[in-house]
Order: structure tokens, then C-alpha cells, then sequence
């Protein structure tokens, strides 16, 4: 299934016109040969590292054609971030939910070399991706942790929350479709707001006039193959219906 890829990203599936465009910034654990965190190998499994769940239910969506393709990103978050500005500290996160980094205290140069091989090749090969095959409608998928480690006393009761900066007509139409589902909890710029944190889809959809939805769904609800297929099912109806309702 897998198209193309290179070291920063991965293409699942058929970009088509019209269609639906998956992009997972986070889908990735891959620390690249050369690099050394200098963090425990279990990190590497956690929310830190990885959007868990997320590869799996993009991939699903792409095999049942509730997608038409997938862009994943190819290296862990804690080696590069793309979903940040490249100047942000956050691109090569040097603290993570109160994790050093050390491996990531890098000088200019260095930093710039990070983001070289793979913030820029990502986005470059994204926009062109996107310029030869407009979707209809793109899906930001991200996954979150139930709890913070370095906040562990705020709640996180949402199974999936709706992110969107200035553009919000996917999500208009998103969370009353999603609020329809018995026992779902919903949460409208939770757990985190699209207005601070939303740079892929600022870059690629919004400052494009892309029609594009942004999601984040609970880890624990998709850490399995159930849990995956289950909500592939559900977030390809709702991209179904959106492309419907904005045609």
C-alpha cells in the first residue's frame, strides 16, 4: 500500500483529486541511524515520542477507501517535530512532559541540519503532494494522552476532541455529526486549541483555502487493532459525510 517515502515522510495509497488526504505529523516512533536521544528506549513508546494508534487507523482508512491516501510522518517528534514553526523550540524539543532531551541540545548548526533533512523535506514534498492532487478535504489526525505526566491532575474525559484555527467550516459541520453518537464524548478545542498549535494545517490548508478537519483521538481508544478498525469506520463516515455536505 505504501506509494513513496522518503526519510521524513511516507505516502499510503493514491492521492486523488477531490478525494480524501489523510496527514499525521506524529505517526512515527523512528529515531534515524546517527542520531542518539540520550533518553530511555521505553520513552519511545509513549505519547512523547508518538501519536499511538494513529498510523494504524490512517492505514485502515486508506485500505477500506474511507481514504484515498495517507501522509505520515517518517521520524519521531522528539527528533523533529513538523507540526512546529521552524523556529519554535518545540521543532527539536530539547524537554518533552518533563523529559530531557539531551541529545537535542544542539548548537545552530546543528539544529539546522535537523531540520534540514527533515522539517523541510516534509513540507516541500507535502505542498507538492497537495498542488498535484487537491483534496476535497484533508484529515489532520492526532492522537493524545489521557493524562500528562507534568499535569496529571487535569482531566482529559474527551474520546476525541476538534481542533481548527480561523477555518472552521469542517468542524461547524463535525461536532454536532460527532455529538449524535451515544456515550462520545466531544470536545470543541480540546484538549488542546487549533489557534496555538496548529502549524502543518496553517501552512498546507488554511493559508490555501483548504478545506481540512483536525482531530484528536483518546491513545487508549486506538492502541489496538479493534480500537483502530473502529474508529477508521467512524472517521471515514464523517469524512464521507463532510465532502457531501461542501460539495
Amino acid at each position: 500500500m505504501e506509494q513513496a517515502s522518503n526519510q521524513a515522510w511516507r505516502l499510503l495509497g493514491v492521492p486523488r483529486a477531490g478525494g480524501v488526504l489523510v496527514i499525521s505529523d506524529h505517526a512515527s516512533n523512528r529515531v534515524p541511524d546517527g542520531i542518539d536521544l540520550g533518553i530511555d528506549p521505553f520513552c519511545m513508546t509513549q505519547h512523547v515520542a508518538i501519536d499511538i494508534g494513529v498510523a494504524g487507523v490512517a492505514s485502515r482508512m486508506v485500505e477500506s477507501g474511507g481514504a484515498d491516501a495517507a501522509w505520515l510522518a517518517h521520524v519521531s517528534r522528539l527528533v523533529c517535530d513538523v507540526n512546529r514553526e521552524e523556529d519554535a523550540p518545540g521543532a527539536v524539543p530539547e524537554t518533552s512532559d518533563g523529559i530531557l532531551i539531551p541529545g537535542n541540545a544542539l548548537d545552530a548548526k546543528g539544529r539546522d541540519n535537523r531540520l534540514a533533512l527533515y522539517h523541510r523535506p516534509y513540507h516541500t514534498a507535502l505542498a507538492e503532494t497537495l498542488a498535484g492532487h487537491e483534496p476535497g478535504l484533508i484529515l489532520s489526525l492526532h492522537s493524545f494522552t489521557p493524562a500528562l505526566s507534568a499535569r496529571p491532575e487535569e482531566a482529559r474525559p474527551w474520546h476525541i476532541g476538534v481542533l481548527y484555527n480561523e477555518d472552521d467550516r469542517a468542524p461547524r459541520l463535525a461536532l454536532p455529526w460527532l455529538g449524535q453518537i451515544d456515550g462520545l464524548c466531544v470536545g470543541d478545542q480540546k484538549p488542546y486549541s487549533g489557534r496555538q498549535l496548529n502549524y502543518t494545517m496553517n501552512r498546507h490548508a488554511e493559508a490555501r483555502g483548504r478545506l481540512y478537519l483536525g482531530v484528536e483521538v483518546r491513545q487508549d481508544l486506538i492502541g489496538d487493532a479493534t480500537g483502530q478498525a473502529e474508529w477508521a469506520e467512524r472517521l471515514s463516515a464523517l469524512c464521507a459525510y463532510l465532502l457531501e455536505q461542501t460539495r
